[in-house]
């Protein structure tokens, strides 16, 4: 299943996208995308409805972010060897991760904000991992059963804040806007080998990411099991896995954005997110 939110910001419903590529309202059957829905048992009943029977929504809505509700967020960083080698750093020996605000979750098409003062705002495409049911301190091969399914994620990051400013990177990735999820959440039995899947960024028409998770350094079921004995995950948290090489930090010189640039991206099965970059105005 392909499960979305559409409608403003804020007042989202519930959709499915079905083998049509047409929007099913979805809020006969469930109160929203959340970790409820999400749970294993909630998506065996989804499964059972017949997506005809679902009302039709007409015309392009917008869509919010796939998963209501976050709990949190916990990024994965330089786990790619191509990107670990473009910024100079070292391959890490254990998963690095990161907090990232959940306020800055928004709709993947939605316009990204360069924040008030920022000069080095960057572009990260990232294989998302969303939790189905709770995971704490569970072996690598238990994984898969915590697992709903995938969706995209851009990491953007502002690397002055992230690197120069001191102190941990959550800084430079928690502006608002600065988590576009969506379009929408696969769920994880239409994603047979979510460690090898083709990944992709493209600014202002030209490609600057081409990549495959099987560059990953850590691996999907890894990564579920480390982190969950940091902390415990629960249905609807979502985990971004890193993002390849090609980031505007390192081209030489520095490709940052600005306003008026656009971003497309997209992950192999999961669709794509296109987003218009616009200046703070407070």
């Amino acid at each position: 299943m392909k499960l979305l939110r559409y409608g403003p910001a804020g007042q989202e419903k519930p959709g499915l996208l079905d083998r049509d590529g047409k929007i099913r309202d979805f809020s006969g059957a469930v109160r929203d995308i959340d970790g409820e829905t999400l749970a294993p048992a909630s998506l065996d009943r989804l499964r059972r409805l017949d997506p005809n029977t679902l009302p039709l929504v007409p015309g392009t809505p917008r869509l919010g972010p796939c998963v209501a509700r976050v709990s949190k967020l916990v990024a994965i960083g330089l786990n790619y060897r191509a990107h670990a080698a473009e910024t100079g750093a070292a391959i890490p020996k254990e998963p690095i991760f990161f907090m990232k605000s959940t306020s800055a979750i928004c709709g993947p098409n939605d316009d990204v904000i360069i924040p008030k003062g920022s000069e080095k705002t960057d572009w990260e495409v990232e294989l998302g991992i969303v939790i189905g049911s709770t995971a704490r301190y569970i072996a690598v091969h238990d994984a898969p059963k915590h697992i709903a399914g995938y969706c995209i994620v851009n990491d953007v990051s502002e690397r002055e804040f992230q690197i120069e400013r001191g102190g941990q990177w959550t800084k430079g990735k928690s502006a608002d806007t600065f988590a576009p999820i969506g379009p929408w959440v696969v769920t994880a039995d239409e994603v047979p080998d979510p460690d090898n899947l083709a990944l992709w960024t493209e600014v202002n028409g030209k490609r600057v990411q081409n990549s495959n998770t099987s560059d990953l350094i850590f691996g999907i079921d890894h990564i579920v099991s480390y982190v969950s004995h940091f902390m415990t995950l629960y249905p609807g948290d979502v985990i971004p896995t890193g993002t390849p090489s090609g980031v505007a930090m390192g081209f030489k010189p520095p490709k940052f954005l600005r306003p008026g640039d656009q971003m497309r991206l997209s992950v192999e099965g999961l669709g794509e997110q296109t987003q218009r970059l616009v200046a703070y105005h407070g």
